[in-house]
């Protein structure tokens, strides 16, 4: 398969967006609306993340939704963006577990190929471009690579192009997860089982899905990363955020088109 093979099939598959939880850490932006609905230069968190999945040539997109889900329906309806089919699909019990079981209850939507995404990372639209064009793996992480990292970052440690570890307290490691990863048919069915599998596990509704990535990588399965380094992106996880976020979004908003 040559590289605009790949890059084609991946441009037609979906992309799901985790979107459930409130963002406590975000109070009290977020008392009464979950953080993808928190508005930067005009537009939620959650409209650029979909305008630029949109620029990148994604034409599907499933937000699970859990704390302020009419709300989210709501912006989802009004956005209406040309070309894309955008969903939701709900979390009942979203203030009760962690991301894995959020994974878990979007299992029937990962049967193909498809886009993973943080519901609170924000990003240029070259950023999924470089993800789509990456060269094919069974899941493949997006990466970046700075000088220091601290505590709250997932911390990922590679081999040449395979990730080998990924987790916020691995003791050694050389990037960063941005919360962006791609699935083809063969990784998401792995991942599928390996989701159902923890799920079982006494700990699972406290688990993170990257967990299960790191056992995936720990187990020989075909993980690799793309890096987006020198590219924009960025988190949405406590109020100092919000300010450089601000800008980052007033320099897209220039040559944004707007929805």
């Amino acid at each position: 398969m040559g590289q605009s093979e790949i890059v084609s099939k991946f441009e037609a598959g979906k992309a799901i967006i985790l979107s459930a939880g409130q963002g406590r850490r975000l109070s009290p932006l977020t008392d009464s609306r979950p953080k993808c609905l928190i508005e930067l230069s005009g537009m939620s968190v959650l409209h650029w993340q979909l305008l630029h999945l949109h620029q990148a040539g994604v034409r599907e997109a499933v937000v699970v939704t859990g704390f302020g889900a009419d709300a989210v329906d709501a912006e989802v309806a009004r956005l209406g963006l040309p070309g894309m089919r955008a969903r939701t699909l709900y979390n009942p019990f979203f203030g009760l577990t962690d991301n894995l079981a959020t994974c878990w209850l979007a299992r029937e939507e990962m049967r193909e190929s498809f886009l993973l995404l943080n519901g609170d990372t924000l990003f240029e639209p070259a950023v999924a471009e470089t993800l789509l064009a990456a060269p094919a793996a069974g899941i493949t992480v997006t990466i970046d690579r700075k000088d220091a990292y601290d505590s709250d970052d997932m911390k990922v440690l590679t081999s040449g192009d395979r990730l080998t570890a990924i987790g916020k307290t691995i003791p050694a490691f050389d990037a960063e997860s941005i919360g962006f990863l791609r699935f083809s048919g063969v990784g998401a069915a792995g991942f599928v089982a390996a989701v159902e599998a923890a799920l079982r596990t006494p700990e699972g509704l406290k688990r993170w899905y990257l967990s299960v990535i790191n056992d995936l990588a720990g187990g020989g399965a075909d993980v690799a990363v793309a890096s987006i380094q020198g590219l924009d992106w960025a988190e949405m996880d406590f109020p100092a955020d919000v300010a450089r976020n601000l800008e980052l979004t007033q320099a897209w908003s220039r040559v944004s088109v707007a929805v």
